[in-house]
């Protein structure tokens, strides 16, 4: 009973919340939550903090709960390993993030999916890939911003291609003109800025 409330009151994670939301949308399909209710809880689920708060926005959904975060033993990455040719490797968590009227962000030490799906609607998403891996060596990061926007930060030694386009918005590439030696991992970041926008930056060479 105790480790049971030690849970719900640590911090709950970005993948944890990705996890979470991916059940909601699931109850959504299934009819047990209206669109409205659905934008409800995802707002609120992002706001969550705890494990605590992540069971308050899917208690009363059967068949979820059976599947709430655990806490899991902490994925070592090695920082020394992040600044090179090892930057690719790891298994990565959640493959998508959504946000509605709320905002994400996904930084410090994380694995990125070869396949990144990102929606921001009425929102914005921010990724800093400066301390992350890759699952692999050529990453596809998809985002849809409608009347939102997107940040993507990508560190130095990555190559990066920019191929989205806009209506009535569109894609600010900052990063493709200090490009790294052929050879480095790629990542390639895609989709369409309707209403809105998406800023692809670099991490300076010489941080703090």
């Amino acid at each position: 009973m105790s480790d049971s409330r030690d849970q719900r009151g640590l911090r709950a994670s970005d993948a944890d919340r990705d996890q979470v939301a991916e059940r909601l949308r699931e109850a959504a399909a299934e009819g047990r939550l209206t669109l409205s209710e659905l934008d409800d809880r995802i707002e609120a689920l992002y706001a969550a903090k705890t494990y605590g708060d992540l069971e308050i926005v899917v208690d009363d959904l059967p068949g979820v709960l059976e599947h709430r975060p655990v806490v899991a033993p902490a994925r070592h990455i090695d920082v020394a390993q992040v600044s090179g040719e090892p930057r690719v490797g790891g298994t990565a968590g959640a493959r998508s993030t959504k946000v509605v009227f709320s905002g994400a962000q996904r930084r410090g030490r994380w694995v990125v999916p070869n396949q990144y799906r990102v929606m921001a609607v009425f929102g914005g998403a921010e990724l800093d890939l400066t301390d992350a891996q890759l699952e692999s060596r050529d990453v596809d990061i998809e985002i849809k911003a409608v009347f939102g926007g997107a940040v993507v930060i990508v560190p130095p030694d990555v190559r990066v291609v920019v191929e989205g386009n806009g209506v009535f918005g569109g894609f600010a590439d900052e990063a493709s003109t200090h490009q790294p030696p052929p050879g480095a991992p790629v990542v390639r970041i895609g989709g369409k800025a309707v209403f809105g926008g998406v800023a692809v930056k670099r991490t300076p060479v010489e941080r703090p």
